[in-house]
């Protein structure tokens, strides 16, 4: 099959820092060509994969994120050649989903992002003016809010193991990585943190103006005393600090369509404690690959029972659920029924 995968533009693929989706998308490409498929990938000309590289940005316009000029550009010179391919996977947003609706190769979009609020009313639009995309979810409990789109699949994403080395040695300190905004949950992190009376080393993006208001009036204040800011550190950097790591905290407030570091810390054999929104469910198991909780507020009473898991376990669990073979396959899948409902 000729497949065209987009990524978003604004990092290279893989990432060098942050950059979840390209994770995902650097594994998927490689996955489908090792597979025995087509593929082309449309990302920044500084990404490395093993799929013909198409590239409109000779290196990734971070500094320009969100910005609609380069986006167009990146989208549309996939969509120029849309008749090359026998399915388009974007993972790029809503903009690539709109634009489906002028070609007639037919599109599968992944939403990476949530659909309530603002995101599912843009995302209301997207479906009406492009009738045709197909959406694919990262969880069950991703669709809960918008549940007749055209959803086409649900495909979890995955990880390359071989980059997440497990060497798990529990330190004392507990662990923060992800954006710094309010759904996040840093501020419960160290609020956590100091109720237990233990060190917090907090990393993640803190690019947008919105991240670093935040960041200076909930989090920078309490720094010093065992709670301390790394910054948005690199992927050996990442892996090293989930290696050392007591535990993982995931305090969100918010529908987390699938929450990659959760999986991230479990490869590393570092149980995850997480409150019980959008996907945690899904992606933890209680009691086997992690602890989760109602309220971020009854974390510290859970740390002992978070240390009772077993590290290798929890590896065990990442190989069986969140497999790179299983999410190609399952796009695959995905891939196949799209051009059927498109030839039907």
């Amino acid at each position: 099959m000729k497949i065209a995968v987009i990524a978003p533009c604004w990092f290279p693929v893989p990432p060098t820092g942050y950059g979840g989706v390209e994770w995902v998308v650097s594994l998927l490409a490689d996955g489908l060509v090792d597979v025995g498929h087509d593929v082309t990938l449309f990302a920044s000309g500084d990404s490395h994969t093993k799929a013909r590289l198409a590239a409109v940005h000779p290196v990734a316009p971070s500094e320009w994120i969100g910005r609609s000029f380069w986006e167009l550009r990146h989208i549309l010179h996939c969509y120029e050649r849309a008749d090359d391919f026998d399915v388009i996977n974007d993972h790029s947003g809503p903009v690539a989903a709109t634009l489906a609706a002028a070609i007639e190769t037919p599109v599968v979009h992944t939403v990476h992002g949530p659909l309530e609020g603002e995101p599912g009313d843009l995302y209301d639009q997207v479906s009406r003016v492009a009738p045709r995309t197909s959406f694919i979810s990262l969880s069950m409990n991703q669709r809960k809010p918008r549940p007749d789109y055209n959803w086409l699949a649900n495909c979890s994403n995955a990880l390359d193991l071989s980059v997440y080395p497990f060497r798990p040695q529990r330190g004392d300190y507990l662990l923060f990585l992800g954006r710094l905004s309010p759904d996040k949950g840093a501020h419960r992190a160290v609020a956590v943190a100091m109720e237990a009376g233990l060190p917090l080393k907090i990393a993640g993006k803190m690019r947008e103006p919105k991240e670093r208001q935040y960041f200076a009036e909930f989090v920078e204040p309490h720094l010093g005393g065992g709670i301390e800011w790394l910054g948005e550190v690199s992927h050996g950097e990442k892996v090293e600090l989930l290696q050392h790591a007591r535990a993982t905290l995931f305090p969100i407030e918010w529908e987390e369509p699938f929450g990659l570091v959760m999986i991230e810390s479990m490869a590393c054999g570092t149980p995850v404690i997480a409150t019980a929104r959008g996907a945690v469910p899904e992606v933890i198991e209680p009691g086997r690959s992690g602890i989760i909780v109602e309220d971020y507020r009854i974390i510290p009473a859970a740390l002992e029972e978070a240390d009772r898991l077993d590290s290798r376990e929890l590896r065990r669990y990442v190989e069986e659920r969140f497999s790179p073979m299983r999410m190609v396959r399952d796009y695959g899948k995905a891939y196949e029924l799209a051009v059927e409902r498109a030839h039907a």
